[in-house]
């Protein structure tokens, strides 16, 4: 489930591939240890039949509340390139957002208290167009991705525009002709 590299360019790069925060992964791992545990005491107090009953119901406790947010978790991808941010999200289906660095106008980020524990936080990527504003949520380390992405930025900004030397020797030129 690794985000693939045939969507970029020839002279992309990837400068940042995350997913969510592991702070998703919390519930998913107590579901299943919860599961496991009664399941296993069900095996030792209960007759064969109930502990049949419970099996079934932990399975699905399982598959629902464990296998599906982890896969969600899995395949939902945030990718940051020396040319754009690719927000990828689905399981069976795919959404992704293409976000060339040229159209972000602004961005910012905002922690809650508990995210400033854990390191994460909420990223949001003001971009002209119609779709206007991405909100990331549980960026892990959000501090240095927003910080990365102004770096990102401004690198395709000055990329795309020409300096003052090069502004020179283009109007010497304009005028010599």
């Amino acid at each position: 489930m690794a985000f693939p590299k045939d969507v970029l360019t020839s002279d992309e790069h990837v400068v940042l591939h995350l997913h969510p925060h592991w702070k998703a992964l919390i519930r998913p791992v107590f579901v299943l240890v919860v599961a496991l545990a009664a399941v296993v005491a069900s095996l030792i107090f209960l007759p064969m039949l109930a502990t049949y009953v419970v099996g079934g119901l932990a399975l699905i406790a399982v598959l629902w509340l464990a296998l599906w947010p982890f896969l969600v978790w899995k395949t939902t991808h945030y990718v940051f390139t020396n040319e754009r941010v690719l927000i990828q999200i689905g399981v069976f289906s795919r959404d992704r957002r293409d976000i060339p660095l040229a159209r972000v106008n602004d961005h910012s980020m905002s922690q809650t208290f508990v995210e400033r524990i854990l390191g994460c936080g909420t990223l949001v990527i003001e971009s002209a167009g119609e779709r206007g504003q991405s909100v990331l949520h549980d960026i892990p380390g959000v501090e240095k991705v927003q910080t990365t992405l102004y770096e990102l930025v401004e690198a395709d900004r000055d990329k795309h525009s020409l300096g003052d030397d090069e502004l020179r020797r283009a109007l010497k030129e304009a005028q010599a002709e």
